[in-house]
């Protein structure tokens, strides 16, 4: 995960992002030990998908959010590992063949390839779940209004006002002549709705009100609308080794693109004007934003 680093070290980014990992892996390798009956076959398609790989982005911007607050890191470890649980699920119910029909994920099989269509059904069912359930506990947090709210946000972002809802978009996108605007709105909530909430969930934490809100979502709104436009030039002309997953599939469906509505330089120029704006939100905040800045330029350097 290499990146070019203004202010900080350019291995910073690549060993916290290899630390959040390893402990995300270590926290879903205890939660998902598979039982010794029949369920084993589900845990084990759940550990396939959860466990190892991936760019962890959504985590990685728990942990660094929760930095600005002080908040103690094994609490924002429960919350991130319940957000990545959703991405997860997501991303399993997006490979079967009644959905995107790929073979490949983060480099190995997909869950219905490596098992079967409904163990990786149910698998999807079984993370999303557990994300809420992660939340519910008192281990997240103390306080139930606050392991409240975290569940009421996060089921806004991956319901049909954010993720799911972005989802449904996406798969009629396929027979529809979007605009600019209206893949933006796709991608906002297809994409965006969950790393917004990646950012807000500390500030959930420390109980800020929304309007104190507003700066951290706007950095997360611009970093996951740049990470999608990087996306979507990494699937027009990047390498499929390097990415871990099929590239050109948006051509090949005639989707419209942030590149294809804007050309792959306007693309690049619109993504690094996100970058600078994601910044521009954290400008009250000292070396303690550091990371959330180094991830803003992670979004657009990256290759995978």
């Amino acid at each position: 995960m290499p990146v070019e680093l203004v202010d900080g070290n350019r291995l910073d980014l690549e060993v916290e992002a290899d630390r959040v990992s390893s402990k995300l892996d270590d926290f879903f390798s205890e939660l998902l030990d598979p039982p010794a009956d029949s369920r084993g076959q589900l845990y084990e398609a759940m550990r396939h998908a959860a466990i190892g790989g991936g760019k962890r982005l959504r985590p990685l911007l728990t942990i660094a959010a929760s930095r600005l607050f002080g908040i103690d890191e094994e609490r924002a470890l429960r919350v991130a590992a319940a957000i990545e649980a959703i991405h997860v699920y997501s991303l399993i119910h997006d490979d079967l063949p009644s959905m995107d029909d790929d073979d490949l994920r983060r480099g190995k099989p997909t869950v219905h390839k490596a098992f079967d269509e409904a163990t990786a059904v149910l698998a999807g069912d079984s993370l999303h779940a557990l994300a809420f359930e992660i939340l519910a506990h008192e281990a997240t947090d103390p306080d139930p209004h606050v392991r409240s709210d975290l569940v009421l946000e996060l089921s806004r972002a991956s319901g049909p006002n954010g993720m799911a809802g972005g989802q449904m978009m996406d798969l009629l996108a396929e027979r529809q002549s979007l605009d600019l605007a209206s893949v933006t709105r796709l991608q906002q909530l297809k994409t965006g709705a969950l790393i917004e909430f990646s950012v807000e969930a500390p500030c959930i934490v420390i109980r800020l009100t929304r309007d104190a809100r507003t700066p951290y979502r706007g950095y997360a709104r611009n970093v996951g609308l740049a990470f999608q436009i990087t996306d979507d030039l990494i699937d027009h002309s990047g390498s499929e080794a390097a990415a871990g997953k099929r590239t050109g599939k948006d051509a090949q469906a005639g989707k419209a693109t942030f590149v294809s509505l804007l050309g792959p330089d306007r693309a690049r120029q619109q993504a690094r004007m996100l970058v600078e704006q994601a910044i521009d939100h954290l400008s009250d905040h000292g070396a303690e934003a550091d990371m959330l800045r180094a991830i803003a330029r992670f979004a657009i350097e990256r290759d995978r």
